[in-house]
């Protein structure tokens, strides 16, 4: 049908008509589409609200782990070697075992004997075999590891701030409610 079938169309109150129609639906649609269904270009609408929300989570967490990349980057590290640092800090003078660290991370390292060796390799870790248990070997952050985690420190507590200031006190302790629940639900 064409515009000048509208009553009207020659003074432009059709076209104004049929151009909001279009411009409603097109909102409409992409309203119920999603905006993750748009970003990533998807047709098809996702099999679930499960789904849906599952995959805005992984991309979510992408977009905030290429941030803190960024911060981290001049520092040659990556997203689970300053979370080892941040470990072994944490566990002062004793360190711990490779096992525990690996317990800890945030991000499940399946080599962690790896990932020790390129920070130790850069002078800012140290393991040794403990005397009580000699199959133990205990990671330690070096002074120059602690070096580097201060200077780390206040950007990435800026990346944090920046990426969730917006959605102020109330609603950051839902969001963290809701994220332990659905963690505590993955098992």
């Amino acid at each position: 049908m064409s515009v000048a079938a509208y009553p009207g169309a020659a003074g432009g109150y059709g076209q104004k008509v049929l151009l909001t129609i279009i411009v409603m639906t097109t909102i409409l649609a992409c309203a119920m589409a999603g905006r993750l269904q748009t970003e990533i270009k998807q047709g098809k609408p996702f099999t679930s609200l499960e789904q849906e929300a599952s995959l805005n989570l992984l991309r979510t967490a992408d977009a905030f782990l290429q941030r803190m990349s960024a911060v981290l980057k001049p520092y040659r590290l990556s997203h689970s070697q300053y979370n080892v640092l941040r470990i072994l800090r944490g566990a002062g003078a004793s360190g711990l075992a490779c096992r525990e660290i690996a317990d800890r991370m945030i991000t499940r390292d399946p080599d962690i004997t790896r990932l020790l060796d390129r920070l130790e390799r850069r002078g800012l870790v140290t393991r040794s075999r403990e005397e009580k248990d000699r199959r133990v070997i205990q990671a330690r952050i070096t002074p120059e590891g602690l070096r580097i985690l201060d200077g780390l420190d206040e950007p990435m507590n800026e990346v944090d701030r920046r990426q969730l200031e917006h959605f102020g006190e109330e609603r950051l302790r839902t969001f963290i409610k809701l994220l332990e629940l659905a963690r505590a639900r993955g098992g």
